[in-house]
């Protein structure tokens, strides 16, 4: 196996974050993933594990080797017991429902993108929406994972601690080449958009929440309206809300068909997610500095959303449910005096940063939101004693 390029330049979806490393490997399987780990090891150099770019922040710099596990993709094995299955972390989250589908298997929540690597998408705890459904990361009932000696470990539930440490993990503990995964049975869903007053959607956002499977909605900056999203399974009586006006066509089919959106425009984002309770207090908060000092130049939509709680280690929903908002602005105006402003607020509210999003945060001040850091900062030390998973901005968030 030979690097690909020498110089060969990576960028993220938005094009905010790119560099030229000193080379990238694209392994076909685990033991070429391991050969790569102990060159690296025996080299002196970092690797870091590239997906489908589409984090916003520099998880994945590095000058050394970017190895990216496109060619590790697709589901092999099957377990019809327990409706559990063995995926490679290459596969990416539209192909993982179109291989479910054969098996009458679904994910139990996507999030508003499928482009991404479901790697990537489980190491910074991508999520969708609903009260009762964990990030995606909660469906990691194992994996196999390389650390920085070499060595491949079996992790699975009879070691809680290091299946909690590894379901959302920056890629810092090691290179995950496969994962068993806990599915459920596919259902065909209904998928509905209203328009609502932003008032009407606030004195009834615990019945929509608690009504619905999933549901969220975006707050529109410019005509401080709301459109709620919900989706439930077809065959459910869902009454439609009364103050609301439909958006659109109601969209039936399986989950991993209609949830994920096209996404033409691209945008910068910064995401937090909140004590459940603290959602409402903090939307109308960050609703009204932007009506004050933001609406003439931000057009971007708000997003409201809802993650039941976990007990993964570094998991921004550890052991509270929560709500998620996130602010956006289009990649090609300034964003950064705007997300500089909004920032207190979601931490004056107690949020956690997502990992895969804008943020300011360091190790400090992100230590004291998680309560098992150090648990997983030990198994980190150990996993990698070299540090060979670390870059600069890991070292910056982490502490290492």
């Amino acid at each position: 196996m030979y690097p690909m390029s020498i110089k060969e330049r990576w960028q993220n979806w938005s094009g905010s974050v790119a560099f030229t490393p000193g080379e990238i490997e694209k392994p076909r399987d685990e033991e070429q993933v391991r050969q790569v780990v102990l060159r690296a090891k025996k080299e002196g150099k970092q690797i870091r594990v590239v997906g489908a770019g589409h984090s916003s922040v520099p998880l994945v710099v590095s000058d050394h080797i970017v190895m990216s596990l496109e060619r590790l993709k697709g589901l092999v094995n099957h377990f019809p017991a327990t409706n559990q299955v063995a995926m490679l972390p290459g596969t990416d989250i539209k192909e993982a429902g179109e291989l479910l589908i054969q098996k009458d298997l679904s994910m139990h929540n996507t999030g508003d993108v499928d482009l991404q690597f479901i790697g990537g998408a489980f190491a910074t705890g991508t999520h969708g929406s609903g009260r009762k459904l964990q990030n995606l990361s909660g469906m990691i009932t194992g994996c196999r994972l390389i650390d920085g000696q070499g060595e491949i470990h079996e992790i699975d539930g009879s070691d809680l601690h290091q299946l909690n440490a590894a379901k959302v993990s920056l890629g810092a503990l090691g290179i995950i080449t496969q994962f068993t995964l806990q599915t459920v049975p596919a259902e065909k869903v209904v998928r509905q958009e209203f328009w609502a007053r932003v008032d009407a959607c606030m004195e009834s956002l615990d019945g929509l929440i608690a009504g619905n499977r999933m549901f969220d909605f975006y707050w529109y900056p410019r005509n401080d309206l709301v459109k709620l999203r919900i989706c439930n399974p077809i065959d459910d009586k869902v009454e439609r809300p009364a103050y609301a006006v439909p958006a659109k066509e109601d969209q039936k089919g399986f989950l991993y068909q209609i949830l994920p959106q096209e996404r033409s425009l691209k945008f910068e984002e910064m995401e937090y997610l909140l004590p459940f309770e603290a959602g409402p207090a903090c939307f109308q908060e960050i609703r009204k500095r932007v009506k004050e000092k933001h609406r003439h130049y931000v057009g971007w939509r708000i997003l409201y959303r809802t993650i039941a709680a976990d007990e993964v280690y570094l998991s921004p929903s550890f052991s509270r449910d929560s709500v998620s908002i996130s602010v956006l602005q289009n990649v090609d105006l300034e964003y950064q005096s705007y997300f500089d402003d909004i920032e207190p607020i979601f931490r004056a509210h107690g949020g956690r940063p997502h990992w895969g999003k804008k943020h300011s945060l360091t190790a400090e001040e992100i230590r004291g939101l998680y309560p098992r850091w150090d648990d997983f900062m030990q198994l980190r030390r150990e996993f990698d004693p070299d540090g060979i998973f670390l870059n600069d901005y890991l070292k910056q968030i982490l502490d290492t």
